[in-house]
């Protein structure tokens, strides 16, 4: 393990004035502790956040949530207002880890998890991702769990959070603060697709800091359902995972969101296959319509071609459960 040196600032202001390209931001460190156990993150400043104003669930005007960047992922799955309005996320979190890494990880690190690729985490073999141009193994090599939407020559990684899934569902927005002020970034643009820079997982600035994730009004408490298929029972990461939600009008779809997980190097969602899916009544053959559409794209690999058939079966089934109210 690198040298490093320890702070905990006491604002949000002070910990962006110490964040840096050689800086790592901790809280719950489920993540990063293992990346730097490892030798693949090696920060020369490690800035922990813990002691930071950013604790709140707190109701916006339009009956949305704000909910701050250091809540745990167990007491944002079990806050009475999640499970009431936004039970998609609530049942994508319970889905994901253990109980005793939901009590440590924070929401704002859920975004900044890196990929369990193979690869990835062997310092051994060459990665984009960790060594940016020394080639991509896993394209060749072992991957059954890789990408097979969105993937680039250069990376055939997938996003590894299930929280994510649903947050992309949900429309979520994520506020962030650096030192040239505040901003907002739509959730389907904080994540990023490898292309020819897969070392970079998202949009945000080496000085920006994750404060508050937003959920809008809420829509799809009625009808959402958050499906994830692995490989055991529990503490495995997706094979396959689905977030689907639909608002309905008596026999006719009236609004629908369908994000993918376990797929590609971010939750993948594609708007126009929800289009295809308003005014359409809900059944069986309208999803599977809907399901061949969201993955006419599908570039499986030599080990994971079964993905696309299982992905198939996964997104019928989520719609049908999110139709019938969300009970499997």
């Amino acid at each position: 393990m690198t040298p490093f040196t320890y702070c905990k600032p006491s604002s949000i202001s002070e910990a962006v004035g110490l964040m840096g390209p050689t800086s790592q931001l901790i809280a719950g460190g489920t993540n990063l502790l293992d990346l730097m156990k490892e030798n693949i993150a090696r920060p020369e400043q490690l800035v922990d956040i813990t002691g930071l104003p950013l604790t709140g669930v707190e109701e916006t005007a339009d009956g949305g949530l704000m909910i701050g960047a250091l809540v745990s992922n167990a007491d944002l799955a079990w806050h009475p207002l999640v499970e009431q309005r936004f039970p998609l996320l609530s049942q994508a979190i319970l889905a994901g880890a253990s109980p005793q890494l939901r009590n440590m990880a924070s929401t704002g690190g859920n975004l900044l998890q890196r990929t369990r690729c193979y690869y990835f985490y062997d310092t051994g073999t060459p990665c984009n991702k960790r060594e940016p141009g020394s080639g991509c193994p896993a394209r060749a090599g072992l991957n059954r769990i890789h990408a097979i939407l969105g993937a680039s020559d250069a990376c055939v990684a997938v996003h590894p959070s299930d929280m994510c899934v649903a947050l992309a569902a949900l429309e979520a927005v994520v506020h962030v603060q650096g030192r040239s002020g505040k901003r907002h970034i739509a959730f389907a643009d904080f994540h990023r697709l490898p292309g020819d820079t897969p070392e970079r997982d998202n949009t945000l600035a080496d000085d920006e800091l994750i404060i508050a994730i937003e959920l809008p009004r809420p829509r799809f408490e009625q009808h959402s359902h958050y499906l994830k298929i692995r490989d055991r029972a529990s503490y495995a990461f997706a094979l396959i995972s689905v977030a689907a939600a639909l608002e309905l009008d008596g026999e006719r779809i009236v609004e629908a969101r369908l994000a993918l997980g376990g797929v590609a190097h971010k939750p993948w969602r594609d708007t126009s296959v929800e289009g295809l899916l308003k005014g359409q009544p809900p059944t069986t053959q309208t999803f599977e319509q809907a399901a061949d559409a969201l993955l006419s794209n599908a570039q499986p690999l030599l080990h994971n071609g079964f993905k696309v058939k299982l992905a198939r079966r996964a997104i019928v089934r989520a719609l049908t459960v999110a139709a019938a109210g969300g009970q499997a």
